[in-house]
């Protein structure tokens, strides 16, 4: 059996999927990848099921000791990824033709990166999933971030893979590891200035003062260095409701924007709890979660205003897409 072994585990390497959903009615959160989006491109790319544990890459990526004979891909956040001193190419499927060593250096853009690995991570499932959860200790490899000397043992590849990988192997060259031609292009874009979050109004919108509410739409929020897993915390202006609101613990989901009582916003994240008690104003597209996770602490913000209509839209149009590459994968290995 194939495995992957951890030279240097960097900030926080996780194994995560989509997320442990169906259980949040016994209290179990869902957790998940940060960036779903990319999670599931990086899969696609080298012919996973497209919710395959991937290895979630925080800030300062690892050092791995890869065997000969793999396939992989690289999304998301660009953290300057190279092969034994060779730059590597990101959003395409890369083969091995010997064992190679992959690191990570400097942060280019964005926060989150995703390495996939064609046939997953071989690691128990619980509840449905094999992400990992930290504050319980669960999923993933022991329940905890990856440490040096780890030793991932890796599932067996798919037809669709072996069929990549064949085509792959046809345009080998004396190289240590080869790549397609054709790849995904990577939406991670550096925002020097403010980067823009869509939303949609949320419960408890119209409880906010009018102010608050132009505030909101107009200036500028910072990412707190307190920020996690968990929740995204923002400096900005303060957020204020008309009225002060007795309220019961509710649903949230993955980009519902709280206001707790200091009345700076919290945007809750893959590692939400099951319930909240704080006035829910607004969510987050999610086609727009992708940039949100992706943002580092200091980073800005801006939020802009659509309805749930355009949301879907935008939802739609982003899966149409996804499908459409699903196929082109299938096309291009024949």
């Amino acid at each position: 059996m194939m495995s992957i072994t951890v030279l240097t585990p960097g900030l926080l390497t996780t194994i995560q999927d989509i997320g442990r959903y169906g259980y949040q009615k016994y209290g179990v959160i869902v957790s998940g990848a940060m960036d779903s989006y990319d999670m599931r491109l990086s899969n696609i790319i080298i012919g996973n099921d497209e919710n395959e544990g991937v290895l979630e890459i925080t800030l300062i990526g690892p050092s791995l000791s890869i065997a000969k004979g793999n396939l992989i891909a690289i999304t998301g956040a660009d953290l300057s990824p190279t092969i034994d001193g060779k730059k590597v190419p990101m959003g395409r499927p890369i083969y091995l033709n010997e064992d190679c060593i992959l690191k990570f250096g400097r942060c280019i853009s964005g926060c989150r990166t995703y390495l996939s690995v064609a046939g997953g991570f071989d690691v128990p499932i619980f509840m449905g999933s094999k992400s990992t959860y930290l504050r319980a200790k669960l999923g993933g490899k022991d329940g905890r971030v990856l440490k040096k000397n780890d030793v991932l043992e890796l599932g067996n590849k798919g037809e669709l893979s072996l069929k990549i990988i064949e085509k792959l192997r046809q345009t080998s060259t004396e190289e240590r590891f080869v790549f397609s031609k054709w790849y995904m292009k990577n939406y991670i874009m550096q925002n020097s200035e403010a980067t823009d979050i869509r939303v949609f109004e949320d419960s408890q919108f119209e409880n906010v003062t009018d102010k608050s509410i132009d505030d909101f739409f107009n200036l500028t929020f910072n990412v707190d260095t307190k920020s996690d897993r968990m929740g995204y915390r923002l400096n900005g202006p303060k957020i204020k409701l008309k009225e002060n609101i007795e309220m019961i613990s509710g649903e949230v989901s993955f980009g519902t924007i709280q206001i707790p009582p200091d009345g700076n916003p919290i945007i809750l994240l893959a590692d939400r709890g099951t319930s909240g008690g704080y006035p829910k104003i607004a969510h987050v597209v999610s086609c727009d979660l992708q940039k949100l996770v992706q943002l580092k602490p200091s980073d800005k913000v801006k939020f802009k205003k659509i309805t749930l209509k355009e949301a879907e839209k935008l939802y739609l149009t982003r899966e149409k897409y996804t499908e459409d590459l699903k196929r082109a994968v299938k096309l291009i290995s024949i």
